[in-house]
């Protein structure tokens, strides 16, 4: 079988992998001996997680299959995502399953639960060492997506070998994938192997064999090896404009009963189902022959394929309407006399113009896709059924656009949700049903709140409104608990999730329940009562419940509440029990939520690299409004602090978004951090204009932690804060506002929060205190901040104020301190900060210090990565 971009062994640089040895991969060589090595780990029951990436084209699948034929020792099954319109969900899993048959295929049949199916595929890859390929990720459904998370976090113990390809060009920031890759890279079973287009050595190889011009070959592909080899299989002295031209060339050559075979299966999907194709288009083996034999088909043991997706695609586009209609229609009634399943018909029934099959398969398809949490799946389905509502009833058209909304707001795609749900209430009002029409408003209120709409409260009381005289019903619960949220003064948080609560159990609805006393929580967190039981037991009945949103809700602001109150250990735990828990469970709005709460916590620690690298993936997927706030000032101040560039866009951005909502809270957030940033860039009447309003605003209902904050800023920014005596504040800050300058940075410590203990001593006007602020700020990185300790040691008359870094700091390739190039020596042979203190006398909290500066300083995030990353520099030898 001829290969695209193989080469005679002459011209190659790889290894042979052909069956008889006379073909081989150009320029592969790294990259399958890569795969030997992880393959070798798997045997020996150290599984691995290979991502495999590259732009259309460049070879991904050839590589897999040239390391899958010289394998084995491990057992070859793969699944595949589809480029269909909207993605089956699970759809490469259920490929699997029909390889490997069992329980796991008899579960798929089924339409079992997917944590059944991800559990039981998990124990039949225990069984024998097994490499298990799935391919184009790109076009994965959600449901898949959290099958490789599940998969990826227990392979370390697994004989396998598990092989992710996809594209890595033209993904959107928003796409789900870049996620996951970002998430899984951290785990130490995950590998990344990048394919990179042919060289120009390489081309020259190539179109030497047909006498081509390789440097014009390179020009016209970049080295792309699918299009090098669509342009050769062409002929050079015809070369096609693009490849394109060239697939469409070769179906030109085809017979014309070939030809509209070739058509049929390009609707059909990249994988041929031969019955199908028999039944829609009368394929038969003298076409299919032709079809291989042209290259726009590829034979394999158990089917056909086309060569490459963008082969399918191009011949796809080009189809004529009225046949693609005839195709779409003959496939849909095929598959419906098998029994195929419902997202594939609803493809179909769309292709083929059939509204009223598009109406009966899209909504179940999308309420599997729900089932299976493959929430982007169901809202493209809803959509779908969306665009075929001529035959529907006004209710009926009201209860898709409703479900979309909710379907939308699970994936945070609030502007979506927002859109749906206005379209569902006017619609119910339409109708005359009350009920319905509060629930509606309900909903929309969630989604006014998400995008920071200053509406929300407003619709959510008009909701209560409307539904308080139908009696006591789900929907009144529903906006009752929802009301809670928006209720400033705690106290009357407290009345109205109470209400919610009495209610919810009375008509026995256990996620309202939950709602009511997650929310509580939060009110006795801000008057400083024992919160913690009833977030736990809000958890607690989630989980035991199956209320996915409402554990993902209880887990985002149960963290949120250990981050006030600085129990970071706790904090830690929560962390990764509740992202695992959003992501295996397909809730990416409190994911977002709780990757950006867990940025916040490391800027609070003093730990700037990893706080930026939790909270600018938020900002690249371009979140909704309110999970996009936190990461921004994340950004903004861990710059700022630094004396990074875009430090402020990120803070206006963040300001402009709170600023939409009459949410004081929201604008606090947003405004102080701003305020800092504009102190550090000594431009106090900017940081007095984003704090000022505040003292005229009603701050009772704002969070312990922001107003402690409050406090201190408007104290640094030159104004009187309000009288304090009303509320408790934190110790560090109480001994602060004092005058007890060296006690709150003691305290300050003892919380582990070096960044502001080292303001509290720059806050002393002490000239020795603030030179130790000044030590502390250039060991944390922090320019700005130490810019200013300098001023204030000029403004006090001290001698000798130190105008950088230290000379040795300087001149060390990396810019770590002489402290912190003794602690990095001791962390690369392995000790632990206790066994650093000892061995340089110092406390443990001073080398934690260090050890965080230092992994700064080399932009990475754990020890081991230090020690690595100064052996590669070779710093362990400097100085």
């Amino acid at each position: 079988m001829h290969r695209p971009w193989v080469a005679p062994k002459r011209a190659m640089d790889g290894t042979a992998v052909g069956p008889d040895n006379d073909w081989v991969l150009l320029e592969r060589r790294a990259q399958l001996t890569a795969l030997a090595d992880y393959a070798l780990d798997a045997c020996a029951g150290r599984g691995r997680l290979v991502f495999v990436a590259g732009e259309a084209g460049i070879g991904k699948t050839a590589l897999v299959e040239a390391f899958a034929g010289t394998t084995s020792d491990l057992r070859v099954t793969q699944g595949a995502c589809d480029g269909l319109f909207t993605p089956r969900p699970l759809g490469p899993l259920y490929d699997v399953a029909s390889e490997l048959g069992g329980p796991l295929l008899v579960a798929c049949r089924d339409d079992s639960p997917r944590e059944q199916l991800f559990a039981l595929l998990l124990e039949e890859l225990r069984t024998q060492p097994t490499m298990l390929v799935l391919e184009d990720l790109h076009w994965s459904d959600e449901a898949t997506l959290d099958l490789l998370r599940y998969l990826g976090r227990r392979l370390k113990e697994l004989p396998v070998l598990l092989v992710a390809t996809y594209r890595d060009d033209g993904l959107s920031a928003r796409d789900p994938l870049r996620v996951v890759v970002g998430e899984l890279g951290t785990q130490r079973s995950t590998r990344r192997i990048d394919l990179a287009p042919l060289s120009q050595s390489a081309i020259d190889a190539l179109a030497g064999s047909v006498a081509a011009s390789g440097t014009e070959l390179h020009r016209l592909t970049g080295g792309n090896p699918f299009l090098v080899s669509e342009v050769l299989r062409g002929g050079l002295g015809t070369i096609p404009p693009s490849a394109r031209d060239a697939v469409l060339a070769r179906v030109a050559g085809l017979h014309d009963s070939a030809a509209r075979v070739a058509e049929a299966a390009a609707l059909l999907g990249g994988r041929v189902d031969l019955a199908l194709l028999a039944a829609v288009a009368g394929a038969v083996d003298r076409d299919l022959d032709e079809l291989v034999a042209s290259g726009l088909l590829v034979s394999e043991p158990s089917a056909l394929r086309f060569r490459h997706e963008l082969t399918r695609m191009t011949i796809a586009q080009e189809i004529p309407a009225h046949r693609a209609v005839g195709v779409h229609g003959a496939a849909l009634a095929a598959l419906v006399e098998r029994g195929g399943d419902d997202a594939r018909l609803a493809y179909h029934a769309e292709g083929a113009a059939d509204a009223q099959a598009v109406q009966w398969f899209a909504p179940r398809a999308a309420e599997r896709s729900a089932a299976l949490g493959a929430h982007r799946e169901a809202v493209a389905q809803l959509e779908r059924a969306l665009r075929f509502t001529e035959s529907l009833s006004t209710k009926e058209v009201a209860q898709l656009w409703t479900e979309l909304s909710i379907e939308a707001g699970l994936v945070d795609r609030w502007e979506l949700a927002a859109t749906a749900i206005e379209q569902a209430v006017i619609l119910w009002r339409q109708v005359g049903d009350p009920l319905r029409i509060g629930d509606a408003l309900r909903v929309r209120a969630t989604a006014e709140w998400r995008l920071c709409l200053r509406q929300a409260p407003a619709t959510v009381r008009e909701a209560v409104t409307v539904l308080e005289p139908l009696g006591r019903s789900p929907e009144l619960a529903s906006a009752l608990s929802r009301l809670a949220v928006f209720e400033e003064d705690p106290g009357a948080v407290l009345v109205v999730a109470d209400r919610a609560e009495e209610l919810a159990r009375e008509l026995d609805l256990p996620e309202l329940v939950s709602y009511a006393l997650n929310t509580k929580a939060c009110a006795l967190s801000a008057r400083g009562e024992s919160w913690e039981p009833a977030m736990v037991e809000s958890l607690r009945i989630a989980q035991s419940t199956r209320s996915d949103a409402e554990a993902g809700r209880a887990y985002a602001n149960y963290q949120g509440l250990l981050s006030a109150a600085r129990r970071w250990t706790d904090l830690d735990a929560l962390t990764a029990e509740g992202l695992a828990y959003c992501e295996e469970h397909d809730i990416a709005t409190y994911g977002y939520c709780i990757r950006a709460a867990h940025g916040e916590a490391m800027l609070s620690r003093g730990r700037w690299e990893e706080a930026i690298a939790l909270a600018q993936p938020l900002v690249d997927l371009q979140a909704s409004p309110v999970n996009i706030v936190g990461p921004l000032c994340v950004v903004g101040l861990a710059r700022a602090r630094r004396d990074q560039p875009e430090a402020m866009a990120s803070l206006d951005e963040a300001v402009r978004l709170a600023d939409q909502t009459d949410d004081l809270e929201w604008r606090l957030t947003a405004r102080v951090p701003r305020a800092e940033a504009h102190l550090l860039a000594d431009d106090e009447p900017a940081a007095r204009a984003d704090l000022e309003p505040c003292l005229h605003a009603g701050l009772e209902g704002v969070s312990p932690e922001l107003y402690d904050a409050l406090l201190l800023w408007l104290r640094r920014a030159g104004l009187d804060p309000p009288d304090q005596s009303r509320r408790d504040v934190a110790v560090p800050v109480e001994l602060a506002l004092a005058g007890r300058f060296a006690e709150s940075a003691a305290a300050w410590e003892v919380i582990e929060m070096p960044y502001d203990a080292a303001w509290a001593l720059l806050d002393s006007g002490d000239v020795d205190l603030v030179r130790e602020a000044l030590n502390r700020f250039e060991r944390l990185g922090t320019t700005a901040a130490s810019r200013r300790a300098r001023q204030s040691l000029k403004r006090l008359g001290a001698i000798s104020v130190p105008t950088g870094a230290r000379a040795a700091t300087r001149a060390h390739p990396a810019g770590l301190t002489p402290r912190e190039q003794e602690v990095l020596a001791l962390v690369a042979e392995g000790l632990t900060d206790e066994q650093i203190a000892g061995r340089l006398v110092l406390s443990v909290r001073t080398v934690h210090h260090h050890v965080s500066s230092l992994l700064a300083k080399l932009a990475v995030c754990s020890r081991q990565e230090a020690a690595q990353e100064a052996g590669r520099r070779g710093l362990l030898s400097v100085g």
